[in-house]
């Protein structure tokens, strides 16, 4: 098995955090999202442990909301200590009404419209990662307007190519976020931040990609952003109190995947922040980081029932299943690995190798292709594992499906916190 969570039953069933995936299928119907929220719970500890243990006691965690963004999720955080790293007036909203407090909040996003600047601002988002100059006069506007201080972080980028898929790389020189080091734009921002009389500049920000599985791209990009820091001290006399690396580690879709100790990877990266801070005569900063996927993947299945088995002889074969590309667009956007199992036919032969296909009207609503499974039958209940990240919170009304609950588990019970939607759902926002 991929993750600790799963187990086969004495009925031959995939269990999923102490539970029998048959049997919750069969009480919530198909799709249907799953979250094990003791795990969600496990790695956010991991997290703000090691981070304290090996960056010191000011280091803090910020969960990335755009990989699950529900009001539910934003309770864990709160009462695990977590800050956040938000992208939207949605997402700081859904966080607010979630109970987050938001002088934990960091705002993210390349183009930070007046009205998101505004509406931050009033919801009390402690910090915002600033993005560009557009961005930051917006800012010193709103915050004049206001008669406060906004502390910022800016967000520069290093030139780090991580290797992962081109989609989800964001450091490079030429990526549409942040300001180039390379270039001399991002010295150019930080003198212009550091001259406005309402803005705080606390730092710098980088993000170099997602589904990394080494430590050095993050080392590397620690190398870039403290010779940046010493630069900025030497040049303009100002020295980042925070660093803030990003996201990325990544996160075991497959058995091909090797398994990650996030906390001996945070061990690395602090012993090597702290040497070459040491060696360039800086303060250790306080250091943050933006776990997302690595918080949720694998706490996360989704379930389906299969329906259409076809066979084309000599070709391939093909299981359809009641969900598809609306509730998990991954395959089709980056061709993501995931592990799919027969749930209530765990001990069966995997003899069958398929194509799991969405039910949508469109050639490409794939889940996973050549995957071997016992021969489906119609009733079947398909599970795709590790898809706590960017599936529900990527997923759409496509075809005028509605989107699947979502149903929580915790200590051998389930609850629901958010419900199926309804086609009425779906018509609401129609005049």
């Amino acid at each position: 098995m991929i993750c600790d969570n799963l187990n086969i039953n004495e009925k031959g069933h995939l269990e999923f955090a102490g539970r029998d995936t048959v049997e919750l299928a069969e009480k919530y119907a198909t799709p249907l999202y799953l979250l094990d929220e003791d795990k969600i719970r496990e790695k956010c500890r991991i997290y703000t442990s090691s981070m304290r243990k090996y960056f010191g006691e000011d280091a803090m965690p910020l969960y990335a909301g755009k990989a699950l963004c529900i009001k539910d999720i934003y309770r864990i955080m709160r009462e695990e200590g977590m800050g956040i790293d938000v992208v939207s007036p949605g997402e700081v909203y859904t966080a607010r009404v979630g109970g987050f407090p938001m002088e934990r909040a960091y705002f993210h996003g390349n183009n930070k419209t007046d009205t998101d600047i505004s509406f931050a601002l009033d919801m009390g988002v402690g910090y915002f990662v600033c993005d560009s100059v557009d961005e930051l006069y917006a800012i010193e506007r709103e915050a004049a307007k206001r008669s406060i201080t906004q502390k910022v972080l800016l967000r520069v980028t290093p030139g780090i190519d991580p290797h992962t898929h081109q989609a989800i790389n964001t450091g490079r020189v030429d990526s549409k976020f942040g300001a180039a080091i390379e270039t001399g734009q991002a010295k150019d921002l930080v003198a212009l931040a550091l001259s406005q009389k309402h803005i705080s500049v606390m730092g710098y920000h980088c993000h170099i990609g997602s589904q990394i599985f080494e430590t050095t791209p993050f080392t590397d990009a620690a190398d870039i952003m403290i010779k940046f820091s010493a630069d900025m001290k030497d040049e303009l006399g100002f020295e980042a109190k925070e660093i803030n690396l990003g996201g990325g580690m990544g996160v075991r879709y497959i058995e091909e995947h090797p398994e990650i100790d996030y906390a001996a990877n945070i061990a690395v990266i602090a012993d090597h922040m702290k040497a070459v801070c040491s060696a360039r005569g800086l303060k250790f900063p306080a250091v943050r980081m933006e776990p997302g996927r690595s918080i949720v993947a694998d706490a996360g299945m989704t379930l389906y029932t299969a329906g259409t088995v076809k066979t084309i002889p000599g070709f391939k074969n093909y299981v359809s299943i009641d969900g598809g590309m609306p509730d998990n667009p991954r395959y089709a956007l980056y061709q993501s690995p995931y592990t799919v199992e027969l749930a209530n036919r765990m001990n069966d032969k995997k003899d069958f190798v398929c194509t799991v296909a969405g039910r949508c009207c469109e050639s490409g609503d794939l889940i996973q292709e050549d995957v071997p499974l016992p021969r489906p039958e119609r009733g079947d209940i398909v599970a795709v594992l590790t898809t706590g990240a960017y599936n529900h919170s990527m997923a759409s009304n496509y075809n005028r499906i509605p989107r699947p609950p979502v149903v929580v588990l915790r200590g051998g019970e389930d609850r629901l916190v958010l419900r199926r939607e309804s086609y009425e759902d779906m018509l609401a926002c129609e005049v």
